[in-house]
């Protein structure tokens, strides 16, 4: 028997220096995507490219008894003020060593050995799953569509992020 779907509470972080609201196609792509799939986006914010804000948000969202799983866009390159994954590393009790090598291998497929340069990252920390995507819509489609829309449904089989969710702070 199939599992009923299981919507997840989701917080959205744009990494940006010039991004604003109105401009934000990356953080709107993330949005559009989670609700309809069914989630709950329960925050959207964007910050500047400094770790220490960066680190500041996400940190008060893992706290956050409301989110279940943050997903970050911007910041995963190699300039000198991309320090998205420098900013989140640090937060996570465990790494998700597979997400970053699943999204270079679907973004091959596109942008071919431009890949190389992103840095994409996931972890769970306190409970919490993070997922930090590139800055361009195209990566958070890819993101999105070829991961993480299985990854946080339930009935996605063998396995899924939202099974593991009631274990994650066992000891």
């Amino acid at each position: 028997m199939n599992p009923q779907f299981i919507p997840i509470n989701i917080a959205v972080l744009t990494i940006s220096d010039s991004r604003t609201f109105d401009n934000d196609t990356s953080g709107k792509v993330l949005e559009d995507k989670a609700i309809a799939d069914g989630h709950h986006v329960v925050h959207r914010q964007i910050v500047a490219d400094d770790i220490y804000q960066i680190r500041a948000i996400v940190s008060k969202w893992i706290a956050a008894p409301d989110v279940q799983a943050v997903v970050t866009t911007g910041g995963t390159g190699l300039t000198g003020r991309d320090g998205t994954p420098e900013a989140v590393k640090v937060l996570f009790d465990k790494e998700i060593e597979g997400f970053g090598e699943l999204f270079r291998s679907l973004s091959y497929q596109v942008i071919k050995t431009s890949t190389v340069q992103s840095r994409a990252i996931a972890g769970v920390a306190n409970g919490t799953f993070i997922f930090c995507l590139p800055g361009s819509s195209g990566a958070c489609r890819t993101g999105w569509d070829d991961i993480l829309h299985d990854q946080l449904d339930i009935r996605h089989k063998p396995c899924n992020f939202v099974d593991l969710m009631p274990r994650l702070l066992e000891k």
